[in-house]
């Protein structure tokens, strides 16, 4: 337990750095048009951001067991299109990272507008500092080639593409993904609306798709995959830098805990494979409120 809130005191002083000490000229704005014209934006921009949710779904599947999530990172982009960037939120050992509670995601690529259209190439790898899963098995795995092993980590690549509000991006892992066996080359793919209904109001709606072709679980009702489909729908307003949202996240994942589903977590998992007294299923629909303020 002293783990747990070390580390999480740990990421909630990272992310207000992060938030915070950012050089203000940088990101000081003005509504007077002279100044913007006398002072041309630099070649480079460094920009952070930190928020409060009520619970973290991560591509639909719940990874707080139901609790908050503090996030944030910071983000340095180049004019030329390059950035790279970092993100962070605590997370539940029992979603799958075995004595583990934070998220650090890295990641950088190129991106480039032109008029109302737009692309985005390049890396994202996620790293779970603390977990550890090698005395986990995955014996219930249909055709496991490799033993699971090491901190929770998973390298994609992804490629989008956007015009207007509308965007559509493609994830593929090189790694096994999360240290699932037979998981390399899962894919996801995700079409994002952010409409504009109103001055500073803002529909967000959201459609993906995960794919894992070669990762079975055999369970007494039959072989599953872990393919689902998850959704998205809510409102968000913004108010200078801070943004307040409300959605609904919904799943088509297999999570019933009453037959022990794929997506059934417990609200904690140790090195040995010991689950928490408490279950819940990770794809159920639920609304999510966040507050996030970018610098």
């Amino acid at each position: 337990m002293e783990k747990n809130s070390t580390s999480l005191r740990t990421l909630v002083a990272l992310t207000l750095a992060a938030g915070f000490a950012a050089p203000v000229p940088v990101f000081a704005q003005t509504n007077d048009e002279s100044k913007d014209a006398a002072a041309p934006a630099g070649p480079h921009t460094l920009t952070a951001n930190v928020g409060l949710f009520s619970s973290y779904r991560f591509r639909g599947i719940d990874q707080t067991f139901g609790k908050p999530a503090i996030q944030g990172g910071f983000d340095y982009a180049h004019e030329s299109g390059f950035y790279v960037g970092n993100w962070n939120s605590n997370v539940s050992s029992g979603a799958g990272y075995p004595e583990g509670n934070i998220e650090m995601d890295f990641y950088g690529g190129w991106k480039k507008t032109f008029d109302d259209f737009g692309i985005d190439v390049g890396g994202l790898y996620y790293y779970y500092p603390g977990s550890n899963s090698t005395p986990l098995s995955f014996s219930n795995a249909k055709n496991p080639t490799q033993s699971v092993s090491g901190t929770n980590q998973n390298f994609e690549l992804y490629v989008a593409g956007s015009w207007k509000f509308l965007t559509l991006k493609y994830n593929y892992a090189l790694t096994d993904s999360f240290n699932l066996p037979d998981s390399k080359g899962s894919s996801y793919l995700d079409l994002t609306a952010n409409y504009e209904v109103a001055p500073s109001w803002f529909i967000n709606a959201h459609l993906g798709q995960f794919w894992a072709p070669n990762f079975k679980y055999v369970f007494t009702s039959g072989d599953q995959s872990i393919n689902y489909t998850d959704w998205k729908l809510g409102v968000t307003k913004t108010i200078d830098t801070w943004s307040i949202g409300l959605a609904y996240v919904g799943t088509n994942a297999n999570g019933s805990c009453g037959t022990a589903e794929f997506y059934c977590f417990a609200n904690s998992l140790n090195g040995n494979g010991q689950l928490g007294s408490k279950t819940k299923d990770a794809g159920r629909g639920i609304a999510v409120l966040s507050v996030t303020r970018s610098f």
